[in-house]
């Protein structure tokens, strides 16, 4: 048996993982969305002191400088051959992504925030996302690899100077280094593409990488928590590189829940395929229904069947698949035909960022599961480090207060949420980031996966994606209402 079709190629919308893509157009920092005289470029983060302006220099120097280490990785590893070939119509050419990295960062940071001319004007238009589906991205005049690099590395150069002379207060693209910051998260959006890209190659494995912890030390003693009611602050005003959808910090009420305390496994979902999931439409959301019969799907994505067994193929290496592992490779209408046939739901997105930040015994909402601090090795499978995501049940040290873990990394999780904005958002630094992409088309997910840099994920960090969407690196929990008192 075959792998499952992927489904539709995305010939519609720009780089839904990665938003943010549309440029400042060569508009002075000063003017439009990102003057500090527009209502809809204002932006909650406090202004930097004089006290703390070398601490953001070094932490937008460290973000910026990851970035890169990663990208230089993602793009070294292959032959130039493999970086220009498309290897999917749902991912760009790996080129493509190297050369708008710089592009994106000339414009916001050499043009935008320097007020510099610019740099490259004759290639805005190839590398805008919003003009240019992925699956016809092959056909334009791309940079060749080594033009690429060079151009991407001579921004670089520029901009770490534009850092070192920017003052990092008193405009709302600078304010808290804001603009750095949002650089370095696109640059590792790319490269969280660029990787699923490397998923999708076929041909021998060019990634290696330490495999996650085997063992899990104190596995959690429920299968699922509750979750009491009541309100929480969600979203967030004063996280300084937060995205305009993540903001403004909120009053939300959910009623009381109970969500699994891990993500669902390899070895449930298998359950569920071997109950014939896949052939009773009861569990199936009608257009889900439709995908499945179209394209002939049967399993998660990269999933085949062979002799009683079922194996999958990850980054070129194929193995059995790990029954202890968080499912990886579904799409939102597998995630919500689960949960059903499963008699539970998915979380709403509401429901999955108090189950992940609300501390009960204080009130107030962490900036992640654990607390405050930026995720350490113990917390979270982050930023590459492996190339997979850990058992279900791992990493103790970042559970939530009520004992829920992996909120943070080893998958997306998809919610029941459509993706709006919150109560008083305002675009920022322009209506393409986020709003445009505001409605029922697209779905929720949250948490982050293994393949996200830190700088990119936190409590109130949002993803959102096509339903039919497969090739990310997305699981899910499920839920179910408590009961009645």
């Amino acid at each position: 048996m075959t792998a499952p079709n992927t489904g539709p190629p995305d010939t519609r919308s720009p780089d839904t993982r990665s938003p943010g893509t549309r440029s400042p157009g060569g508009r002075s920092p000063d003017s439009g969305p990102a003057g500090s005289g527009s209502p809809a470029g204002r932006h909650d983060a406090a202004p930097a002191t004089a006290l703390d302006e070398a601490a953001l220099r070094r932490r937008a120097v460290a973000a910026l400088s990851t970035a890169r280490a990663r990208t230089a990785l993602l793009t070294s590893c292959v032959e130039d051959a493999e970086l220009t070939a498309q290897h999917s119509p749902l991912m760009s050419p790996l080129v493509w992504d190297l050369a708008h990295i710089g592009n994106q960062e000339e414009q916001w940071l050499w043009r935008a925030v320097a007020g510099r001319e610019a740099l490259r004007p004759e290639i805005d238009s190839m590398y805008d996302a919003f003009e240019h589906p992925r699956a016809s991205r092959p056909s334009l005049p791309l940079l060749a690899p080594a033009e690429a690099r060079a151009y991407a590395a001579d921004v670089r150069d520029r901009v770490l100077g534009v850092l070192d002379s920017t003052r990092l207060e008193g405009r709302p693209l600078v304010d808290a280094a804001f603009a750095f910051g949002m650089i370095a998260q696109h640059e590792q959006q790319h490269d969280e593409t660029m990787l699923i890209t490397h998923q999708l190659r076929t041909g021998p494995a060019a990634l290696f990488a330490p495999a996650p912890p085997a063992t899990v030390p104190d596995p959690p003693g429920k299968r699922e928590v509750l979750v009491p009611g009541g309100p929480f602050t969600m979203g967030t005003s004063d996280e300084p590189w937060a995205l305009d959808n993540e903001r403004p910090a909120h009053t939300r009420i959910v009623r009381s829940f109970l969500i699994d305390t891990a993500p669902v496994t390899n070895g449930a979902y298998q359950a569920f395929i071997a109950d014939g999931g896949y052939h009773d439409e009861r569990w199936w959301h009608p257009d889900g229904w439709a995908q499945i019969r179209e394209h002939g799907i049967e399993a998660p994505l990269f999933w085949r069947r062979e002799s009683g067994q079922w194996l999958r193929r990850r980054f070129g290496v194929t193995g059995p698949v790990a029954e202890d592992e968080p499912v990886l490779h579904v799409s939102w209408y597998e995630a919500d035909a689960y949960a059903r046939w499963a008699g539970r739901r998915l979380p709403t997105e509401a429901e999955w960022e108090k189950a992940a930040r609300h501390d009960p015994a204080t009130g107030r909402s962490r900036r992640y599961p654990w607390g405050d601090a930026d995720p350490g090795p113990g917390h979270a499978n982050l930023g590459q480090r492996h190339l997979g995501p850990a058992p279900a049940g791992s990493f103790p040290e970042g559970a939530s207060p009520l004992g829920v873990r992996q909120l943070i990394g080893d998958v997306w999780e998809w919610t029941a949420s459509d993706f709006l904005p919150y109560p008083g958002f305002r675009a920022f630094p322009y209506k393409e980031y986020s709003e445009v992409f505001f409605g029922s088309e697209y779905k929720v997910l949250r948490g982050g996966s293994f393949a996200v840099d830190p700088v990119a994920c936190r409590g109130t960090f949002r993803n959102w994606d096509l339903p039919v969407r497969r090739q990310i690196f997305s699981g899910f929990r499920t839920a179910r209402d408590a009961e009645p008192a």
